[in-house]
Parts: C-alpha cells; structure tokens; sequence
C-alpha cells in the first residue's frame, strides 16, 4: 500500500492512450526535445530526438529518433551525422552548435513499420513500432501548418523564423525530392501527414555540412 499524498481524481486528467503503429508514410513533424543521452553499453552516446506530427489524422502525436555522435565505432558515427546533415537540409538550418536550434522548424519524415522481433542476442521480444527513414523538406504546394513552439522563440543561428500558417516554404536549393539520410536506427512513435508543405531555403553561401559540437 502507497499514500499518494492527494486526492487524485481520474476526471481531471486524460488517461494515456495506447501505443498504435502509424501507418507508414510522409509526416510533417518538427523537432520539439531533443538531449544528449549514454548508450547502454555505456561506451558512447547519442542524440535523442523527439518529434511532433504537424499535419493530418495524426496531428500531435510524437516519433522518436536518435543519431549516434559520439561512438567507438567510426561507421556509425558516419551515419549519425549523414542523418544529422539530412535534418540540416530539411530544416534549413546549415551550421549547428546546440540541438536546440533545430527545434520547431517543420520538415517531413519518412516513416516505416518495424515488424515485430526478437533480438538474437539477448532473446528479448519486441512489438512491431515505427521508425524514421529518413528527412527531406517539405514539398511544393499547400501552406505551412502552424506551428506548436514557444510564443517567442529566440532567434536561431543559421537558421529562420516561422513563417505565419499562410505562408509558403520553399525546399532549398537542390534539396527538393530524394532523402538526404543513409539508414539510421530510430525509435518508435506517431504520424500520418499530408505532404504539401515548402521549407525556407538556407543563406547564400552557407556550408554544405553542418560541424557538430558536443553541448
């Protein structure tokens, strides 16, 4: 037996709503958290992301990825940071020192199923989740979906400020189509988005890829 310490009451809070698979797809979303976090093995970490569905039946819900920076093992710290430099692109935002200046700049994410598994390793048994493929920025056409960061957000380095929901992005230059990201390990999480949304080229002149500077 545990006191709670209060009276909860289950009228005033909504209950939490179970895990659904999205199905798979383009969402718009924007980075809303992001830290950096140690590796289970403990031998590195990596930067967790946390996304929100901008647009569709599924407006709200939340994807989870995360890029291995920091990492013994140079091939996956080449990945993460090809991943990295895709959400660059897609967000214009070239040149990065703290994650924080990714945040609530829409972009799509393409989202796939994940099947059900058991890790050969340790025998433990996963349900079927989604994952992130990949970014790219958000296509021609439509107007932009409002977006959901704070009332004033400080003015991010390299990057640009939310246009009003009547506006229209433009991909940067040469951007537009293809995702930019090689197969990156995500986790699971939530949106269907409809495509139709353009994000705001990058400066003239700023680099091709982004350095990354552990906060």
């Amino acid at each position: 037996m545990a006191q709670l310490g209060l009276q909860f009451n289950a009228h005033d809070v909504d209950p939490a709503a179970p895990f659904e698979v999205l199905p798979p797809g383009d969402y718009v979303v924007q980075i809303v958290q992001s830290d950096s976090k140690p590796t289970s093995a403990g031998t590195g970490s990596y930067l967790a992301l946390e996304m929100e569905i901008l647009d569709g039946e599924h407006t709200g819900k939340r994807l989870f990825d995360r890029l291995n920076l920091w990492n013994p093992n140079q091939k996956t710290v080449e990945i993460a940071n090809r991943t990295l430099s895709a959400i660059c692109h897609a967000t214009g935002v070239m040149v990065v020192e703290d994650s924080e200046q990714l945040h609530f700049h829409p972009m799509l994410a393409k989202v796939v199923v994940k099947p059900p598994h058991t890790d050969t390793q340790t025998g433990k048994q996963y349900d079927a989740s989604n994952e992130v493929k990949g970014y790219k920025p958000v296509g021609a056409g439509g107007a932009a979906p409002a977006q959901r960061g704070p009332a004033n957000p400080p003015p991010q380095q390299g990057g640009y400020q939310q246009q009003p929901p009547q506006q229209q992005y433009a991909p940067p230059v040469g951007q537009q189509g293809g995702y930019q990201q090689a197969p990156q390990q995500a986790y699971q999480q939530q949106p269907p988005a409809q495509q139709g949304y353009q994000a705001q080229p990058p400066a003239a002149g700023a680099p091709a890829r982004a350095p990354w500077k552990r906060g």
